[in-house]
């Protein structure tokens, strides 16, 4: 059996929350989603359960993080071009997210920034390894 990955976050709107990565081409896997948390596919070994606050702290004896104080995690999705990633910007945008921070542009990497409507902080990067500097 190949590894997957499934990254737990803390949504408050679910339905919300869905909308948004649907908005973005992720798909929902209706075999681990309910009212209490949607699997989101992001790839065939990755997947972002998306979880409402209540039934995430099932999970935790700590705080939840008030993602719009306080960074949690950085979340980093590679795509195959530089208009893949200015497009996945404006699909964020347009569904409610947040640019974040400017463009990097270190020409063998391409990255841009926002954030969910939770306040979770997603990179999209295109990265060709074959610039890849050297040295750093």
């Amino acid at each position: 059996m190949e590894t997957k990955i499934f990254l737990n976050l803390p949504v408050k709107d679910l339905n919300r929350a869905i909308s948004f990565f649907n908005k973005l081409g992720f798909s929902t896997n209706p075999k681990f989603s309910n009212e209490k948390g949607a699997c989101i596919v992001i790839g065939s070994n990755i997947h972002v359960m998306l979880l409402v606050e209540e039934f995430y702290q099932t999970f935790t004896d700590k705080q939840i993080c008030d993602s719009s104080k306080a960074s949690e995690v950085l979340i980093s999705i590679s795509l195959d071009t530089r208009t893949q990633v200015d497009e996945m910007m404006e699909k964020a945008v347009k569904a409610g997210g947040t640019d974040y921070r400017r463009k990097q542009d270190f020409e063998w990497m391409y990255q841009r920034t926002f954030l969910d409507p939770d306040g979770h902080h997603w990179e999209i990067f295109f990265m060709d390894e074959s610039q890849f500097p050297d040295q750093m």
